[in-house]
């Protein structure tokens, strides 16, 4: 996986791990509060998403995701002199949207699991995952909007606007899948509205409530725009050749979902006898209906051509890259050296996880 040097010796792994589990103790009682309000049986079925039951709806203790979204959103509102806490209903408000994507994102992909449990439309069915993806979404905008405050109008546009960009960067994911041919660039644009526009609004909201100009709440939203950027580039390396004991997802699953992801789509674009064998088993490969009938080995193939070609080291390169511009940005805020520090470790650690 993709490493950068450290950005600050100011913070050290050990904080970096606080400053996500503060993330994710201030905002988990405020989720939970939230999902108690969806009808039965929509409470349950997210009960279990979040991890917080089984499928038997005996209690479980999920460990809801890296809380990454959460910690950017309590410190945005730190970086605009706000409390952390004032960052609260945003964090919970992000993490409601990207929550709906993910159960129709399960859906539509086919994937049957997540953090190494069965997924919900695999235990619940697919009606109940789109039900309840929906019912996240539109509480989501409700959370922020009972705030009653200007402020929270802001956030809440800016929250709108990214989802849009996120379900524009879904609809892009697909259509690639069917085409034998995608532009580095137009791999870059579907994962900045994938990934990146839901980090951007994860790393404004909070100084958005916190009552930030837009001056500064832009600035922030660049930093998190080009962090979702470094994010899902280790992503796309982790769903090709990340330990599937890790990633909870079978071996090869996204080259087993035909997904143009950027080792693929660099490769191919890279020239060469590897990237010309690759292009031809794709294009074979978009023919076949049953993917899954491939072997180990096929799959192992097709991995070794991608980087043959140079599409691994090429991702993490870009990885590398956007962690640098989002650092950039974030010279653009007058903000406490201690939050700049902060922010720029958990840019840090979205480019060296391992899973």
């Amino acid at each position: 996986m993709p490493t950068v040097p450290p950005a600050n010796h100011a913070v050290d792994a050990a904080e970096v791990a606080a400053l996500l589990e503060r993330g994710r103790t201030l905002s988990t009682p405020v989720l939970r509060a939230a999902v108690d309000r969806l009808a039965h049986p929509m409470d349950t079925v997210a009960a279990y998403h979040f991890g917080w039951i089984d499928a038997l709806g005996r209690p479980a203790d999920g460990d809801g995701g890296k809380a990454v979204r959460p910690a950017l959103a309590l410190l945005s509102a730190e970086a605009a002199g706000a409390p952390p806490e004032t960052g609260v209903p945003g964090a919970v408000a992000v993490e409601l949207v990207h929550n709906f994507s993910l159960l129709h994102d399960d859906l539509m992909d086919g994937d049957e699991q997540r953090r190494h449990r069965d997924t919900v439309w695999k235990v619940h069915g697919p009606a109940q995952a789109i039900l309840v993806g929906d019912a996240l979404f539109a509480l989501a905008n409700e959370l922020l909007l009972e705030l009653g405050t200007a402020e929270a109008g802001r956030a809440t546009r800016r929250l709108t606007t990214a989802t849009r960009k996120l379900i524009d960067g879904q609809a892009q994911d697909i259509s690639y899948e069917h085409r034998e041919r995608v532009t580095v660039e137009e791999c870059l644009e579907m994962e900045g509205n994938k990934t990146g526009a839901l980090l951007a609004c994860s790393a404004s909201i909070g100084a958005v409530l916190g009552g930030a100009d837009d001056r500064t709440a832009d600035a922030l939203e660049a930093y998190g725009h080009h962090l979702g950027l470094a994010f899902q580039a280790v992503d796309d390396l982790l769903g090709i050749w990340g330990d599937p004991e890790a990633t909870g997802k079978q071996t090869w699953s996204d080259l087993r979902q035909r997904k143009k992801s950027l080792p693929v789509v660099a490769a191919l674009a890279a020239g060469g006898p590897a990237s010309e064998r690759l292009g031809e088993l794709l294009a074979a490969d978009a023919k076949s209906q049953d993917l899954e009938s491939f072997s180990e080995e096929e799959f192992a193939t097709r991995a070794a051509l991608i980087e043959e070609a140079g599409g691994r080291d090429w991702t993490a390169e870009e990885a590398r890259r956007q962690h640098t511009v989002a650092l950039d940005a974030l010279d653009r805020v007058e903000m406490p050296a201690r939050v700049r520090d902060r922010l720029a470790a958990l840019a840090d650690f979205v480019v060296v996880r391992k899973r």
